[in-house]
Parts: C-alpha cells; sequence; structure tokens
C-alpha cells in the first residue's frame, strides 16, 4: 500500500507547441504565432490522415498540424477508468503511470472525486480517507479513535495504539519504542514495572532486577548477602545462621561452634561432621581416641582420666 494525497498526480502535458486549437482559413488570419494566409492551391494537410485542414480545427506539433481526430488518436492516452481515450481538451489525472479524465479519477467504494482529497492506495483501488479507515483502518486501543493512515502506530497482541496513546500504566509516559513489560492487560516501563512487582532485597529492600539469591524463602541481592562476622560474600558458598544472621562456616565456629578437646579446633557438624560429646568436653569423631594406643573410641567403651580419656585395656594396665 502507498500512501498518496492530492499533489501525487500530475496535469498530463500534451506533445504541442501551442495549446490553443486553430482554425484554417483561406481568408482568415491564423493564430497569434504567426499570420496564416493561404490560397486555395496551397496543401495544407493533417501529418496523419493527410486530410486538408483548411475550415477545420486543428492541433500544431514538432511533426506538424494534426485534426482532432488523428492527435486524439495519436496521442491521448487510455483512462484506467473507463478506459476511453482522454481527449485533447480534457483535463487528465496522472498517478503511478495510469492516466485517468478527472471525472473518472474518484473512490472505488463512494464515487467521491478525488482530484483535490487526499486519497489511499490499497490494492491498485484508489479510496478516500473515509472510505479506507472504514475498510481498513483499526481503532485505538486507548481511546478508541480511528488510527489514521500513514499516522504513527503501535501493534502488540493483536491491538493498534496511536503512538501518543501507548502509554505506561505506572508514569502514564508514552513507551514509545522503549521496552515495556506487560502485566494483566497493563504495559509499565521496566523502571516502574520493577518498582511495582519486582522482588525487594531482604536486606537493602532495594529491587532485584537481575540474578539474586534466595536464603530463608526470601530474596537477597548476591552482593548483600554476606558473612555477619567477616564480610565475604556467602553467595555458592556453603554457610550457616545463628538467629537469622548468615555466617561463613570459619566464622560460625570460631564464634559460637564448641571446640574439640582434643585438637582445639571448631566442631561445625558442616559438610556431614559427626562429633562425640560427653559431659561438657567435645569430640570430633576423628579425633575421640584413646590418649595412650590412640584406638579411636567411637562406638567404644572408655574410661576418663582426668582431662583425657582411655580405652579399657589401657585403664586397666594402669599408669
Amino acid at each position: 500500500m502507498s500512501r498518496r494525497d492530492s499533489d501525487s498526480f500530475q496535469d498530463r502535458p500534451r506533445r504541442t507547441q501551442a495549446r490553443k486549437d486553430w482554425e484554417a482559413t483561406t481568408w482568415g488570419s491564423g493564430p497569434e504565432t504567426g499570420s496564416l494566409t493561404a490560397t486555395m492551391s496551397e496543401a495544407f494537410d493533417c501529418a496523419k490522415c493527410s486530410e486538408s485542414l483548411y475550415g477545420r480545427k486543428y492541433i500544431q506539433t514538432d511533426d506538424g498540424p494534426y485534426c482532432v481526430p488523428c492527435y486524439d488518436n495519436t496521442f491521448a492516452n487510455t483512462c484506467a477508468e473507463c478506459q476511453q481515450l482522454i481527449g485533447h481538451d480534457s483535463r487528465e489525472l496522472f498517478y503511478e503511470d495510469r492516466h485517468f479524465h478527472e471525472g473518472c479519477f474518484r473512490c472505488c467504494r463512494c464515487q467521491r472525486s478525488l482530484a483535490d482529497e487526499p486519497f489511499t492506495c490499497q490494492d491498485s483501488e484508489l479510496l478516500c480517507n473515509d472510505c479506507y479507515c472504514s475498510a481498513f483502518s483499526s481503532q485505538c486501543s486507548a481511546c478508541g479513535e480511528t488510527v489514521m493512515p500513514g499516522s504513527r502506530k503501535l501493534e502488540y497482541g493483536g491491538q493498534t495504539w496511536h503512538e501518543h496513546c501507548f502509554l505506561c500504566s505506572g508514569c502514564e509516559q508514552p513507551l514509545g519504542s522503549r521496552s515495556f513489560v506487560p502485566d494483566k492487560g497493563a504495559h509499565y516501563c521496566v523502571p516502574c514495572y520493577e518498582n511495582k512487582f519486582a522482588p525487594r532485597c531482604a536486606r537493602c529492600s532495594k529491587t532485584l532486577t537481575q540474578g539474586g539469591v534466595t536464603y530463608r524463602d526470601q530474596p537477597w541481592h548476591r552482593e548483600c548477602l554476606v558473612c555477619t562476622g567477616c564480610q565475604t560474600p556467602l553467595a555458592g558458598q556453603q554457610f550457616t545462621s545463628r538467629e537469622d544472621d548468615p555466617y561463613c562456616v570459619t566464622c560460625f565456629g570460631e564464634l559460637f561452634a564448641p571446640k574439640c578437646s582434643s585438637c582445639k579446633r571448631p566442631i561445625t557438624g558442616l559438610g556431614g561432621g559427626k562429633y562425640v560429646s560427653f559431659e561438657d568436653r567435645h569430640w570430633h569423631h576423628s579425633c575421640f581416641s584413646c590418649a595412650r594406643c590412640s584406638t579411636s573410641l567411637v562406638g567404644q567403651g572408655f574410661v576418663p582420666d582426668g582431662d583425657q580419656v582411655l580405652c579399657q585395656g589401657c585403664s586397666q594396665a594402669g599408669p
């Protein structure tokens, strides 16, 4: 489809030196281009049919004079609408390699003359704006008005909007070519959508636009989930918590975990680690062994001996 207005067609120029019809006589004077004097013995014939032009109207061309019928048959264009020749004395309109009588250049639906009206060509048919809008234009989903041919519009999800009517449902600013997020029939610019719907970090309360991690069923920025003790990022790392505060394994062990009575290192219980407790003392499984023979006491009977533990054999052997 191409959009055209009344300036898009042209009056067709004639292949003549003078646009006036001339009438030759043996006794009168010719047109203003010069005086024509002839006698009955001089030939003044049509360049096409060779019939005498004395006493008849004719049209002068570069190829010589033509009687009116021969001129029209030779030079006139055929009207694309009625298929008749467009005579020399008719106003001819020209549009996209097609020629029309002025009276034939009209809307194919309502027959309104398009000679001085904006129009649209749809599938080679000429339509006035009213008929085109009625047949082919859509209505703006926001204001309900017709989206006129040639006007800027936006289409999404089978709906159409004037460019100035497609607004963010939050800030009510035109979305134009900006990215937007649809939500239940509404359309939001990215900042408004994030402010209204995006999850907020449990630590800084700012929106999460991408990435993020979940801790205790709450969203966190990756950079916000850090150890409460040393501020080391915990995303992707093994960690634990105390009173809802996250700690890396090292800080948690140093600050809160019981210490092994043998190696004095923290017993964290992470990574499937097991430990043994007796009274107010604790041991890693690997550290719970006889102080004399180093036999593992896990699952075995043992005898406490001051700060140490002994297997039954070493206990019975005496000091």
